[in-house]
């Protein structure tokens, strides 16, 4: 049974090929066994349950709760939306709609994911406690897979480590890798206050069907289970495909992942089209059908994840970007921007938008293996590392009537207070009897000390200004002042020895409150800070090593 379970997870999972792929010698997987136990349905409308014909005359205390929509982009980099001045290619790619909701509300400006990779991240964003309390430290590995990854790669003189010894007996099956079912979500909160919770997109915190969104408390989930999809089949005439043949990662996705999604745990089927079309034209139509009674839904687009697939219509719109895989991963974000536009357009036309509170975010920085340069510019790092480029996270909130247009805050906040804020919006209970790291920031800037990163030996503070970030390879403590030195060129750790000590003592005093991993962090790669996967190795370069 664990077998099977890992051979049909290794398909959804981010990476996915597995260990069968090199007993052929190539990235295909012979016979793909999810597609024979799990075959790949042709398209099929999906129908949203439809809540009252009208909306009540005399809602319950006199006004309806204010509908809540949480948007979410895969890997988005800090540069890769233009209402700092930045903007893909230099610039070339614009994003007027993503703009427009840190325009028309709140623009948090120094906003932290909870975890530099996806899937500890958004366990943060449901959750509102850091994920490292319940022990969901890393990405779900299939042990075959990792030790697989791990085989002959690295960079330059950096291997990749595979932890061998720690495989034991009770390592979980890949599907049961997920946000256990005793925590409570955010939509479990939410429905509990009377609340239709409706999930579309991406979700990679557990596909057995005890962890999956309708189980986790969506009552409607339009998913991708695991951390990635094809956005196109890949010999669609309209698709226009960029490789990524330094990444041993996208070959993987290229040969194994599949254009399919699955609605309420139903067997997996093709979505109309493009991926990010399709989430939006269904996020539209779920808004219709939710038009007249409160609802919370999480939107969570997997793009510009790879693999890099754009429209032929969105590449064709872009012939001044020269480099290919940029002008298609432009091409994404362009379409990105303009389908969280139509989201915003059918609040307004079904008459919903002023009583709507829209929360945009990404999960963690851009990554350094797309092989494209100054994602997330100016900050250093990407995803993978717990610099500012991997952690700092554009994070808008809109609302009109509570929240004033053109407004900003710049404390330390991010996806740990999402619970907290959309719970008080949406007059639910937050949970008691365990630790909550989340707060209603709309009610006014953070009270905590400090905010924490861990990913294994890996580890990061922030507490005032200054933010230490601690590794084992390298052997090494980053000290930086980031209200002098946002950018994190300057290390002051040989300088200012006091307060390392004093930051190393709160990174000590976090850690004896969090649980061990649920399962292991079986493999660390390294990651350089200032290049992306794809220039060459010189000596000298910055590196840390993240694991899983």
């Amino acid at each position: 049974m664990k077998k099977r379970w890992v051979a049909l997870g290794v398909l959804a999972l981010l990476g996915a090929g597995g260990y069968w792929a090199y007993q052929a010698n190539t990235y295909r997987l012979p016979g793909l066994i999810s597609d024979w136990r799990d075959p790949v349905q042709p398209h099929h409308a999906v129908t949203w349950a439809a809540g009252p014909a009208a909306a009540p005359v005399n809602p319950p205390g006199g006004k309806r709760p204010p509908n809540i929509i949480l948007i979410v982009a895969d890997d988005l980099g800090y540069n890769d939306i233009s209402l700092n001045g930045g903007g893909v290619a230099g610039g070339i790619v614009k994003t007027p709609n993503i703009d427009a909701l840190a325009r028309e509300g709140m623009n948090f400006t120094t906003a932290y994911a909870a975890n530099a990779t996806c899937s500890p991240s958004r366990a943060a964003m449901m959750t509102g406690r850091y994920p490292t309390r319940f022990g969901f430290e890393y990405t779900a590995v299939p042990v075959q897979f990792a030790e697989n990854m791990a085989h002959g790669s690295g960079i330059g003189p950096l291997n990749t480590i595979f932890h061998k010894e720690l495989i034991t007996p009770d390592i979980p099956d890949y599907p049961d890798m997920g946000v256990p079912a005793s925590e409570v979500t955010i939509a479990e909160a939410v429905k509990a206050a009377g609340y239709h919770t409706l999930h579309i997109g991406k979700w990679h915190l557990g596909e057995a069907p005890a962890l999956q969104p309708q189980a986790q408390g969506f009552d409607e989930s339009l998913a991708v289970l695991g951390g990635a999809a094809m956005f196109m089949p890949e010999d669609d005439p309209d698709v226009v495909n960029a490789k990524l043949p330094w990444d041993r990662i996208d070959r993987f996705l290229w040969a194994n992942l599949r254009h399919a999604v699955s609605f309420n745990g139903s067997k997996r089927f093709h979505p109309k089209g493009h991926m990010t079309d399709y989430f939006a034209e269904e996020a539209t139509r779920a808004i219709e059908a939710n038009k007249n009674r409160p609802f919370f839904m999480y939107l969570a687009f997997n793009a510009p994840h790879t693999p890099l697939q754009a429209t032929r219509a969105d590449y064709d719109r872009l012939p001044q970007i020269k480099d290919e895989k940029t002008r298609v991963y432009g091409a994404m974000i362009a379409q990105l921007d303009r389908r969280i536009g139509d989201v915003m357009a059918k609040l307004k036309e079904v008459g919903i938008d002023n009583n709507t509170l829209v929360i945009f975010t990404s999960d963690n920085g851009g990554a350094w293996y797309t092989g494209i340069d100054h994602l997330n510019a100016p900050y250093r790092g990407w995803k993978a590392t717990f610099f500012e480029g991997g952690i700092r996270t554009p994070f808008f909130m809109r609302w009109p009537g509570v929240i004033a247009a053109g407004s900003t805050r710049a404390d330390p906040t991010g996806h740990l207070d999402i619970f907290s804020t959309i719970a008080a919006a949406a007059g639910a209970t937050v949970p008691t009897g365990r630790v909550i790291d989340s707060e209603d920031i709309l009610a006014g800037p953070a009270k905590r000390a400090a905010l924490f990163w861990r990913s294994g030996d890996y580890r990061a503070v922030r507490a005032g200004d200054w933010k230490l970030q601690v590794t084992k390879r390298p052997a090494k403590k980053r000290l930086y002042n980031l209200a002098d030195d946002p950018t994190e060129e300057f290390d002051l750790s040989a300088a200012e020895p006091q307060r390392v000590a004093a930051l190393s003592a709160m990174l000590d005093a976090q850690n004896k409150g969090m649980a061990k991993p649920i399962w292991p962090g079986l493999i660390e790669g390294p990651v350089r800070i200032d290049v992306p996967l794809n220039a060459p190795w010189k000596d000298g370069q910055d590196y840390v090593y993240w694991t899983n």
